[in-house]
């Protein structure tokens, strides 16, 4: 059990919960994306928002797009896993939407930061928490300055953020240096697959099967 999460009853879903959080520049998204690509049966979870697309952004792909009053609705309703509000607009993931996939036999996995970690797990037992470190701080600037997409002072702003952030890697179960992104990709799938095999998921997925011989 995540050391971030409460004590409490077992899950009855045969899909598992990811969540991946790192420092800015660590190289998350990247490793998500290969993790994707690779491993079947586990999809992102979308972030619902109430800003308006950018150009190019389709709604139910980059975002679920909605009203502040639907929104807000929805959280009274305790309807999101985590919920944030960041420069003006709300971002929150859909507990129905996740809890859905998970029960069809789905692993979902969140990229979220640590506080939104912080709502999730009180709220889904079993989360298998994931972060990701850079090799270190100067490597962690080198990515960020390399990315050639962000302001002087966004890129400050970021770093005086990440020793913060990296503080948080000692409440996840798990953390991965990503210094060789094969080896860093190897050791993501490889707790995608041993989450799988867990007591609880085998026996939602193959419960018939498991009680046939005796459990």
């Amino acid at each position: 059990m995540s050391t971030l999460a409460q004590p409490g009853h077992p899950p009855e879903y045969a899909g598992s919960l990811f969540i991946v959080s790192a420092p800015s520049g660590a190289g998350k998204s990247s490793l998500v994306k290969a993790l994707l690509a690779e491993v079947q049966g586990i999809g992102l979870s979308i972030s619902n928002t109430t800003r308006k697309p950018r150009p190019g952004e389709v709604d139910g792909k980059d975002y679920h797009f909605i009203s502040q009053p639907e929104f807000e609705a929805i959280r009274d309703q305790d309807g999101f896993l985590e919920w944030a509000h960041v420069h003006g607009n709300y971002y929150g993931t859909s507990r129905t939407w996740v809890e859905g996939q998970m029960a069809i036999d789905r692993d979902v996995l969140l990229e979220i930061d640590w506080q939104g970690a912080e709502q999730v797990v009180r709220k889904v037992e079993n989360v298998v928490s994931i972060f990701i470190l850079p090799p270190s701080i100067e490597e962690l600037e080198k990515r960020l300055r390399g990315r050639g997409t962000d302001s002087e002072e966004v890129i400050l702003k970021r770093m005086g953020a990440a020793q913060l952030e990296i503080e948080q890697a000692r409440r996840f179960d798990y953390v991965i240096l990503n210094d060789d992104f094969s080896q860093a990709l190897l050791e993501l799938k490889s707790i995608v697959f041993a989450s799988r095999c867990r007591f609880n998921q085998q026996m939602a997925r193959h419960g018939a099967q498991l009680k046939s011989i005796g459990l």
